[in-house]
């Protein structure tokens, strides 16, 4: 099942204008869980952080979170970075458009990142799954923070991340990955190597988060990859199942979990 076609195709039609742009980034806040426990660890951060921070947006992607951080406080600086020309591009187009002076985009290798003390949080949402480095990486993010900085990973995890399948009988969700997911001590132990002090994780999508993603991104994907038409559909399906949806994203966040197929990781140096 592809996810990035789909990913693109929805990203033009809503890049038609600014308003269009951040109608998408609001849909994605409410539709996607991981934005839900993301939002919920960088607002727990922002409660002991006055004045100016910086902040690393590693593997920015369409922007989402850069847009969320950007306007949580004007003092804050948001540095961008993405390995593709063309997200890239695209995002300092839209910035620029809207007025938010305080993000800068870049092009970059996080492989070969290096920025020395410089960033009060670094933010990784769906991206070390991506990596096969993933060590390497580790160890620039740990030199790009400050001495009291935070690393924040969002990444699927090996109890069923990348809607990985026991029985091999169809591919995964993402199929773009270099690991399936990471087991929740092999992260941890990975991170201290690259010299983080401690380090906090916790499962996301426990049963909960699974049925509500489901119901609001799995069917709807599925549906559109076997036919364009389904965007015709698409908004009847959502008016019958994002109620419920909500309210299992709403439990898998207020829940803990003894397992998920995603991970929460929080590191600091």
């Amino acid at each position: 099942m592809q996810y990035d076609p789909i990913k693109k195709s929805l990203g033009k039609l809503f890049n038609k204008t600014p308003f269009l742009r951040i109608l998408f980034y609001k849909l994605l806040d409410i539709l996607l869980l991981r934005t839900w426990h993301v939002k919920k660890e960088i607002r727990e951060w922002s409660n002991n952080r006055n004045g100016k921070q910086r902040i690393l947006d590693a593997g920015s992607g369409f922007g989402q979170y850069t847009f969320f951080m950007s306007g949580m406080n004007k003092q804050w600086s948001v540095e961008a970075v993405d390995v593709k020309e063309e997200q890239i591009a695209d995002c300092t187009a839209f910035f620029s458009r809207i007025g938010r002076n305080n993000v800068r985009f870049g092009i970059a290798d996080l492989t070969t990142y290096h920025q020395p003390d410089t960033f009060d949080m670094i933010l990784s949402v769906d991206v070390m799954e991506h990596i096969e480095d993933d060590e390497q990486v580790f160890r620039n993010f740990y030199d790009a923070l400050t001495r009291e900085g935070m690393l924040l990973i969002s990444t699927p995890s090996d109890q069923g991340g990348s809607d990985v399948h026991d029985h091999g009988e169809e591919a995964s969700f993402i199929d773009e990955h270099v690991r399936d997911g990471y087991n929740i001590d092999e992260i941890q132990e990975k991170l201290k190597r690259a010299g983080f002090t401690k380090t906090v994780a916790r499962f996301a999508y426990g049963k909960p988060g699974q049925a509500g993603w489901r119901l609001s991104m799995k069917y709807p994907i599925q549906m559109l990859n076997a036919s364009k038409l389904f965007f015709i559909v698409l908004p009847f399906y959502y008016i019958l199942t994002f109620p419920f949806a909500l309210i299992f994203n709403w439990l898998d966040l207020i829940k803990p979990h003894k397992t998920g197929t995603g991970l929460i990781v929080k590191a600091f140096k």
